[in-house]
């Protein structure tokens, strides 16, 4: 099949954006889902005392805890213990962590904080080079990091070395860590590993875990939506704004030609995301572009169509028992809800 011939549809492949390294920080805020995020807003699980437990210490965290109580003429205030400078999410996919990391985020009064993937800070070093992005960094009140990636070594040693520095002059910590969305629950807490992999800075953080049901889990046990051509055609041209049509290999070697940190200028000003012809991919260097991609199309919160082959068996099997099996699973329930997703208002 040809390019949609839609009078709306836009080219992914056409698209080569540059950003500048203000930009990026400036694109360091949490994704549109969660702007309105609050500690209000968080719905802790009665079922689960570890929720209401963990919204109460990360709103102390935040600067929003209740005021010691004042003892009499002779009594002694009981002493609180000093806070740490970091706080580590640690819980099952699904449980709200993201939820409660831009709590922190919107809750604590700070003149400069930012919100980011572990891939967008990575992306911010690759791009500016290490000595930069300190630079720019530095003086921050707070990162937050989100899906802190435990399985590449090298990115792992680096922003160890990175946060490092900033606490050094500062600034706080708020961070998770990316946990598989698999029904036998591999993996589920990841604060041992965590721990292990920053040992530089594990003294830094205080783990709060935070239980619950994974509710994520059933998009793992569907697959997702793959239309036929004319179904297909029909969604790009109905498309409420701007849709995206390109072939799906078109799409992957064309990210191979811009940097992650730019994906996201990628997708601007798109309401639909159109993905011809998918098939399952074999290399990892391409496997792991389209899943940084994928994340910020789900961060953006944009619908997908496709046609080929379904969206969650588009990495070869192989790869998923590899060592980077936790990003392939959770980009493939982050695809599910995707493609569901253009049948509805918003995604789930």
């Amino acid at each position: 099949m040809t390019d949609t011939d839609s009078a709306n549809a836009a080219h992914l492949t056409e698209r080569l954006p540059v950003v500048t390294g203000p930009e990026m920080l400036a694109s360091l805020v949490p994704p549109p889902q969660f702007d309105d995020a609050t500690f209000e807003t968080y719905r802790s699980d009665a079922a689960y005392p570890s929720q209401a437990e963990s919204k109460a210490l990360l709103e102390k965290f935040a600067g929003r805890g209740a005021p010691a109580r004042r003892g009499g003429f002779f009594s002694r205030a009981k002493k609180e213990p000093a806070l740490k400078p970091g706080v580590y999410l640690d819980g099952g996919f699904g449980v709200g962590k993201t939820h409660l990391l831009a709590s922190i985020y919107h809750a604590m009064p700070a003149r400069r904080k930012y919100f980011g993937s572990f891939i967008e800070y990575t992306a911010l070093v690759g791009a500016l080079g290490y000595r930069n992005t300190v630079d720019l960094l530095r003086g921050a009140d707070l990162i937050c990091i989100d899906e802190f990636e435990l399985d590449d070594p090298g990115d792992t040693m680096v922003m160890t070395r990175l946060l490092g520095e900033l606490v050094s002059t500062g600034t706080r910590l708020a961070a998770t860590s990316n946990t598989p969305p698999n029904a036998l629950g591999e993996g589920r807490f990841a604060a041992q590993d965590f721990l292990r992999e920053i040992h530089a800075m594990s003294d830094s953080f205080e783990t709060i875990r935070i239980d619950g049901v994974d509710f994520r889990q059933r998009a793992l046990d569907g697959h997702a939506v793959a239309l036929d051509e004319v179904e297909y055609a029909r969604r790009i041209a109905d498309a409420a704004g701007t849709a995206s049509d390109d072939a799906f290999g078109d799409v992957i070697r064309h990210l191979a030609k811009v940097h992650p940190s730019r994906y996201i200028r990628l997708i601007d000003g798109l309401s639909l995301v159109g993905l011809r012809d998918v098939q399952i991919l074999t290399d990892q260097s391409e496997a792991l572009r389209f899943v940084a991609f994928v994340d910020r199309v789900y961060d953006a919160q944009l619908p997908i169509v496709a046609t080929g082959v379904s969206l969650d068996q588009v990495f070869a099997d192989e790869m998923l028992g590899g060592g980077y099996r936790k990003k392939y699973l959770r980009a493939i329930s982050r695809l599910n809800a995707l493609t569901h997703s253009a049948e509805q208002p918003s995604v789930a």
